[in-house]
C-alpha cells in the first residue's frame, strides 16, 4: 500500500453530464463543440461558469477559456461523460485548443491541461486512465490533438476536466472536447519488445551468494547443504517509478547497516518492456536499474527476490514478463523469481490453472476484500503454473516464489492439492504469505503449510494508523503486533522481507532517506535483522 499527496489551491466547478450521447449522436461528452447555446443564459450549455471560466465568439468558432486569476489557483471545468452499453473497448478524444503565456508553477505538470479519469459504478478511479493533454508557452493557431485510449473493464464513467492546473499565469482555450465509442483495432500498437539476452553479472564469484534450491520445508546450499534463512526488507519504488527512488543507496544501507541477506524487489512489466509514456528506450534503461540492483545485492552476498507486483491474477502479458527476465537472470544464483505479488478474488484451482475471471466457479471470497483498492481483472487468466511453466522453459533452474490466496496471505489451498508442480531440473518452489495485523488464522493460512513447504513472508508490516476496513474493537496496536510477528517468524524459522524500506510507502519501515527506523515498525525490524531474539506471546 502507498500513501500519497498533493495540495494545492483550487477554484473548482463541477458540472455533470448524463446523457450518454448528445444529439447528433456521436460524441458522448454532451455538447463538446459548444455550439449548443442555452437561451437563458447565453451560454454553452451543460459547461460551468465562474472566476477565470468563460466563453467566447470569433466568428462561427465558439470556445471555452480558461484565465489564470492568480498563481497556484486551479481553474476547472469539470466534467463526466457516461459511457454507452455495451461498454466500448477504446475511446477516440479529439481536442482543439489554442494556449498563450502559460507558465509552469512549482512542479513541470503545473500547467495548462486537459485530465481524464475512468470511474466505476462505485466512483474508484481506474487504470489505466489517458494521459493528460499538457501545453506551456503560446500557440499562435489553434491546435489539434487526438487520442484513443483503451478502456478499462468496469469503468462507466470519464471524467473530463479542461483546467489551468496551478499554473503561475496563462490563458487555454479550447474549441472543441469530444469523446467517441472506439473499437480496439484503433488504440495505439505497442512498441516492438526489445529481448532480453542473458545477463552477465560483474560481481566476483567469490562474493556472490551460493547457488541454494528447496529441500523439504527448508533452504538450503546445493553445494554444501548449509540451510539458508531469508532475512530482509522490501524496497519500493520500481514498481511506480521507472526510474526508481534511492534504489543503489537503499540496497547498501539494507545489507551494511540493517543486516539484510535478502532484498525483494517489486518491479512491474510495463516498465520492463518500456510501454509507460514515459520512456522511449524499449525498457532497457529500466532493467539495466534491475541489473545494477542485483549486483549489488549479489556483492553482498544476498539473495534477490524479483517480485511481479501485480494484483489479481496471472495474465498473458505476465508470461510474456517472465520469459524474458527469466531469459535474462536464468541461473543467477542471486536471484529468485517472484511470480505475481497478491493474487485475489479467484478459486484456487483458477491460480494454479487459470481460467475465465466473471466465471462464478473461478470466484474466491478474501476475508477482507476491501483492503486494496486495486481494480479486479478481467479476461481469462493463464494460472500460476503457467507462470512456473515459462519460466522452466528458459531453462532457467532459479528457485520461485509463488504467493497465496487474500492478497497474498492464504495458503490453505496448498494442503488442498493445489500446490505448484516444478521439473526435476528446477531448484524448488517457495510459497509466500503477505502477513498484516488483520490477517487472522496464522496456523491455517500459513503454519500448516510450512509444515510442508519453506514459506516466504515477502511482506509483512504494521501501520501506524487504523485500518478503515476493520472494525474499531478490532483494531491492534503495532507496538503489541509487531513484537508478536516477528517472534512467530522467529519461531518457526519463516523466511521473510520486511515492508517497506521507503519513508512513503505504508507500513513504512523507515521516516526519511536517513533510513531513520519509525518506532512502531522500522525499530522492530532493525532489532530483528541484527539478531535480537522475538516472543511470540499470541497466536493470531
Amino acid at each position: 500500500m502507498r500513501l500519497a499527496a498533493v495540495f494545492g489551491i483550487f477554484v473548482f466547478f463541477v458540472i455533470t453530464s448524463t446523457q450518454g450521447y448528445c444529439a447528433d449522436a456521436a460524441s458522448i461528452l454532451a455538447n463538446g463543440d459548444f455550439h449548443d447555446i442555452d437561451p437563458g443564459t447565453h451560454e454553452p450549455t451543460g459547461w460551468p461558469q465562474g472566476p477565470g471560466i468563460s466563453f467566447e465568439h470569433e466568428g462561427d468558432v465558439v470556445f471555452l477559456r480558461l484565465h489564470s486569476t492568480a498563481p497556484g489557483k486551479m481553474i476547472m471545468a469539470y466534467r463526466q461523460a457516461m459511457l454507452p452499453a455495451p461498454r466500448p473497448a477504446a475511446l477516440q478524444i479529439k481536442l482543439r485548443v489554442r494556449y498563450s503565456d502559460i507558465k509552469p508553477g512549482e512542479k513541470p505538470w503545473f500547467d495548462g491541461r486537459v485530465i481524464f479519469h475512468f470511474k466505476n459504478a462505485s466512483g474508484k478511479e481506474l487504470k489505466p486512465e489517458p494521459s493528460p493533454a499538457a501545453f506551456h508557452g503560446t500557440s499562435e493557431k489553434w491546435v489539434d490533438r487526438e487520442m484513443v485510449v483503451k478502456v478499462p473493464a468496469s469503468a462507466t464513467i470519464l471524467e473530463v476536466m479542461p483546467c489551468l492546473f496551478q499554473a503561475v499565469s496563462g490563458t487555454l482555450d479550447i474549441a472543441r472536447c469530444e469523446v467517441f465509442p472506439a473499437s480496439a483495432d484503433m488504440l495505439p500498437k505497442p512498441p516492438p519488445i526489445i529481448p532480453s539476452t542473458t545477463f552477465v553479472s560483474k560481481v566476483d564469484p567469490k562474493l556472490m551468494p551460493a547457488e541454494a534450491h528447496v529441500v523439504g520445508n527448508r533452504i538450503q546450499t546445493i553445494a554444501s547443504d548449509k540451510p539458508v534463512w531469508l532475512q530482509g526488507l522490501c524496497l519500493d519504488s520500481l514498481e511506480w517509478s521507472a526510474g526508481g527512488e534511492h534504489i543503489a543507496e537503499s540496497i547498501k544501507v539494507a545489507m551494511e547497516q540493517w543486516k539484510a541477506n535478502v532484498i525483494r524487489l517489486p518491479v512491474n512489466e510495463e516498465f520492463w518492456f518500456g510501454r509507460s509514456k514515459w520512456q522511449k528506450d524499449g525498457g532497457i534503461g529500466y532493467r539495466k536499474l534491475v541489473d545494477g540492483a542485483i549486483d549489488a545485492v549479489a556483492s553482498h552476498g544476498g539473495y534477490l527476490a524479483l517480485d511481479l507486483h501485480r494484483f489479481g491474477a496471472p495474465m498473458p502479458q505476465h508470461v510474456e514478463f517472465w520469459t524474458d527476465a527469466a531469459t535474462r537472470y536464468k541461473n543467477n544464483p542471486a536471484v529468485i523469481f517472484e511470480l505475481f505479488n497478491e493474487p485475489h478474488d479467484i478459486s484456487w484451482k483458477t491460480w494454479r490453472d487459470g481460467g475465465p475471471l466473471k466465471d462464478p466457479a473461478s470466484a474466491h471470497k478474501d476475508a477482507n476484500a476491501a483492503e486494496n483498492d486495486q481494480d479486479e481483472p478481467a479476461g481469462t487468466s493463464v494460472g500460476m503454473q503457467a507462470l512456473v511453466d515459462a519460466i522452466r522453459n528458459t531453462g532457467a533452474k532459479n528457485m520461485i516464489i509463488a504467493g497465496g490466496l487474500d492478497w497474498g496471505y492464504d495458503l490453505s489451498g496448498l494442503t488442498q492439492g493445489f500446490a505448484l508442480k516444478d521439473r526435476d531440473s528446477g531448484d524448488g518452489i517457495i510459497y509466500s504469505s503477505h502477513i498484516y495485523p488483520w490477517k487472522k488464522d496464522w496456523q491455517n493460512k500459513v503454519l500448516t503449510a510450512a509444515e510442508k513447504y519453506p514459506i516466504f513472508v515477502g511482506e509483512i508490516g504494521a501501520p501506524l494508523k487504523p485500518m478503515p476496513f476493520i472494525p474499531a474493537d478490532q483494531q491492534e496496536s503495532p507496538y503489541t503486533w509487531a513484537p508478536d510477528a516477528i517472534g512467530l517468524i522467529q519461531k518457526y524459522k519463516l523466511n521473510w522481507t520486511a515492508f517497506s524500506f521507503h519513508p512513503t510507502c505504508a507500513p513504512n519501515i523507515i521516516t526519511d532517506w536517513q533510513y531513520t527506523p519509525t518506532p512502531y515498525w522500522g525499530a522492530f525490524v532493525k532489532e530483528a535483522l541484527a539478531g535480537k531474539p522475538f516472543e511470540m506471546k499470541k497466536m493470531r
